[in-house]
């Protein structure tokens, strides 16, 4: 595989141009409800949820952001968000277009990163690339959109099916997965940074063997993107100045993360669970955004079929 910089994974997919809002003090005057919002933990999320605190971008931008609710298993995450006990997540956005054709009532406010960020990882010094996988374990969590993702990917790509040409060990969260890889109980893990990075840091002898991004880039030569930021459709059409304060909260987070790493990881780091050196591998400059969101919305339907159509006409 060749050497992919886990740095390369931050990239907003948001319009260009100002937003315009109107004052705060009118936003107030009318009662806006605040959103409620949540993050998982561990994980990449957390790093965005303690960066928009510490710099006060919720302040900055009049946003009716609630203190977030913290969630350690993926399905119960999703599965709250999906019921409509919390209004703002941020996770796959395949996720979130695969609920959303399933009727709930959704939309995808931005997308955040790339899938750069995913990686299989390996301690089985005889395995080398997806094709050794044949016949072995990975651990993954299975609930997550990353999953079914990153299934659908090598599929097409390698003919190998996750789960009839390679067993699959369940767990809860991305951490888990690196977790049995270390303790040498699977042959592969399915996770994603910063869970990634922290591995290979503690084990140095573990290697990945694939990534979502160069992967779907080399067959497409477009970026595949991956977290996002969804909202409840509801709250959108009772709210809709306070969901462009939100939306332009979190680009100023990723802007602000992209502009000065360092900085990112000295006010915010610290609070995600891992070694501050871990956090600052993954942010970077050079991503290209990920999807241009013109009203500060995309289809889920649309978008999930402009990325498979795109995908097609490059294999065509």
């Amino acid at each position: 595989m060749k050497g992919v910089d886990r740095r390369q994974v931050l990239g907003p997919g948001l319009a260009a141009g100002a937003v315009a809002l109107i004052p705060v003090g009118n936003l107030k005057a009318q009662g806006t409800p605040t959103a409620r919002g949540a993050f998982l933990t561990p994980g990449f999320t957390v790093l965005v949820v303690q960066y928009i605190a510490a710099k006060k971008l919720i302040e900055k931008n009049g946003a009716p952001l609630a203190p977030p609710t913290e969630y350690s298993a993926v399905s119960t995450y999703y599965n709250d968000f999906v019921a409509g006990n919390v209004d703002i997540c941020i996770g796959s956005w395949d996720v979130f277009a695969a609920r959303y054709q399933a009727g709930v009532p959704i939309q995808l406010l931005c997308t955040i990163t790339t899938a750069d960020m995913i990686f299989i990882l390996t301690g089985d010094k005889n395995i080398t690339k997806i094709e050794d996988l044949r016949g072995k374990t990975v651990a993954a969590a299975q609930s997550t959109g990353t999953f079914r993702m990153i299934s659908a990917l090598i599929k097409e790509h390698y003919g190998i099916e996750l789960g009839k040409d390679v067993a699959i060990q369940g767990v809860d969260n991305p951490a888990a997965a690196v977790t049995l890889v270390m303790a040498n109980r699977v042959e592969g893990g399915l996770s994603w940074e910063p869970n990634i990075s922290a591995a290979l840091k503690r084990q140095p002898s573990l290697r990945t063997i694939f990534n979502a991004g160069e992967s779907y880039r080399e067959r497409t030569k477009l970026d595949l993107p991956y977290f996002g930021v969804a909202v409840r459709s509801e709250w959108v059409k009772r709210n809709p100045d306070a969901t462009r304060r939100i939306r332009q909260t979190f680009a100023d987070c990723i802007s602000g993360i992209n502009t000065d790493p360092d900085d990112a990881v000295q006010v915010a780091g610290n609070g995600s669970g891992f070694p501050p050196d871990v956090v600052a591998g993954l942010n970077t400059t050079n991503v290209r955004a990920c999807c241009a969101a013109g009203h500060g919305h995309v289809g889920l339907r649309d978008y999930r079929r402009r990325l498979r159509h795109q995908s097609r006409r490059k294999h065509s």
